[in-house]
């Protein structure tokens, strides 16, 4: 390595020779020697500044050995000798520069920064910085709430209303099926909200070439629209389906409980189909939602409605779960515009290939109404509206706001559904539902941590910990700060 580690070449070894000189009398140690400097290196928060100063803190003698001749020894630049030249080895001490380095007044420093170090108690400790939320965290968190009320909004009021229709219009699959037609839209807002934000406004055209390129390089031809779009039309209209048919059979607070499950069969199916990586914690998520199903199923007495209703909706939970490890599997992920032109390819197959499936169960009367006049199409038209906010706040809330914020939106909607149940109709809530609820959102919330949630966890408790070693460091300090004490108060401040 020699001298080529530094640009500055010899300068700035000279300069770094003042702050540490090695005696030439003392051989260096081993490491097992110096533990106690080494465990206090664990507690040491370095900042870029300080690593500057480190990564030049060799003194003249090593630069005159490691440059020298070929008889000079060339382990001086080893890592056991780096250890001890930061330990204080060598008379330098990155405590004591790190003090002397906040000493020297700044040149001009940034708005942000000066207020943090003008006052305040958390200045004098050691220049650490304190915890504060920024302005667009602050932002992204106030949108991260207004998203999760609309999902939660949106997702009970879609069920409710559902629950109310099915009183005079029994067809759950023309329910879904003319839901899913309003997916048509989808990439029509997303282009009008483009054009509204966008100084330069593209052309319909020029955008929808470009998110084309999602489906491939040949984009969204025939053979793509069946292989590619067909599979993922035929499980959206299977999810809604189920969970609307049922609504028909239990009440929406058990309905809306049991399609958070669908986060745990992501995490089960992603495990096994995408090689995700294994999480303790989420397999507990997985068991508990497991437990909260079959405790559902026995608070109502395992009578047929009910186990029906709960198949079906573990059903729509399944295939939800199976739409998303499918699309992470043979689509990735989508932009903003490539998933909005991919929710109206839905739409549009929907429309063209699925509108044959209504006409035949209304003539085989497994779903008839009649007459047409007294079809709700009020209650039609606000459910689908309210299922479309729905799925575009869903699926583009994240350019504003967290994921994680996102969904516990839905989580949210548990509590509103069993509050309207109560009111409205005859639920009984005995403590087997209530654990059963109480379980199955615990999981949903655990679902919800990030992979790196262990190692956030233990960087918290020890920063815990080194600030409740510090309190009463500082409080001797301070008591001991006199005019007689202040030689001994002095030396133990630069340790």
């Amino acid at each position: 390595m020699g001298i080529r580690e530094f640009p500055g070449g010899a300068p700035r070894g000279k300069g770094s020779a003042t702050g540490m000189r090695r005696s030439p009398d003392v051989s260096p140690r081993r490491l097992s020697d110096i533990s106690p400097q080494l465990r206090q290196l664990r507690l040491l928060a370095v900042d870029e500044a300080i690593k500057e100063e480190l990564r030049g803190s060799r003194s003249v003698e090593d630069l005159t050995l490691s440059g020298g001749g070929g008889g000079a020894p060339a382990g001086l630049s080893s890592i056991e000798e780096r250890i001890l030249r930061i330990t204080g080895y060598y008379g330098y001490q990155p405590w004591a520069a790190s003090c002397r380095r906040e000493e020297r007044p700044r040149d001009g420093p940034a708005p942000a920064e000066a207020p943090a170090g003008a006052a305040g108690p958390e200045a004098g400790r050691g220049g650490r910085p304190c915890c504060r939320c920024s302005g667009p965290r602050l932002r992204k968190l106030g949108w991260g709430l207004a998203v999760a009320l609309g999902v939660c909004a949106s997702w009970a009021g879609a069920t409710q209303l559902a629950k109310r229709t099915f009183r005079t219009f029994d067809a759950p699959f023309t329910l879904a099926w003319f839901a899913t037609s309003w997916n048509c839209l989808f990439f029509p807002l997303y282009y009008a909200g483009l054009a509204c934000r966008a100084p330069e406004r593209p052309s319909v055209t020029q955008r929808y070439r470009e998110c084309c390129r999602f489906f491939g390089g040949s984009g969204l031809t025939l053979k793509v629209f069946f292989t590619k779009a067909a599979p993922f039309g035929v499980l959206w209209t299977l999810t809604n389906y189920l969970y609307l048919h049922a609504i028909k059979k239990i009440n929406t607070t058990d309905a809306s409980v049991l399609f958070c499950c669908n986060k745990a069969f992501v995490f089960l199916l992603s495990w096994i189909v995408l090689r995700d990586r294994f999480m303790g914690v989420r397999i507990v998520a997985a068991i508990l939602a497991i437990a909260g199903i079959v405790m559902l199923t026995y608070a109502d007495g395992f009578h047929s409605h009910s186990v029906i209703g709960i198949a079906l909706v573990v059903g729509s939970a399944s295939m939800s779960a199976l739409y998303k490890v499918l699309f992470k599997l043979l689509l990735g992920s989508a932009q903003f515009g490539e998933a909005a032109l991919f929710l109206s390819v839905l739409g549009v197959f929907n429309l063209l290939f699925v509108s044959c499936v209504p006409v035949v169960l209304y003539v085989t009367r497994i779903e008839y109404w009649s007459p047409f006049s007294a079809i709700p199409w009020g209650s039609l038209c606000g459910f689908s509206v309210l299922l479309l906010t729905f799925n575009v706040v869903l699926n583009f809330g994240i350019a504003v706001t967290y994921p994680t914020l996102m969904s516990l939106g839905i989580v949210l909607s548990v509590p509103v559904n069993a509050v309207v149940d109560h009111y409205t109709t005859n639920i009984v809530f005995n403590g087997v539902r209530v654990i059963a609820i109480v379980i199955i959102g615990l999981g949903f919330l655990l679902l919800l941590l990030p992979e790196e949630w262990d190692v956030w966890l233990v960087k918290l408790l020890t920063r815990l910990k080194v600030r409740k070693k510090e309190e009463p460091a500082e409080s001797g300090g301070d008591l001991g700060s006199g005019p007689q004490n202040r030689r001994r108060a002095r030396p133990s401040f630069a340790r």
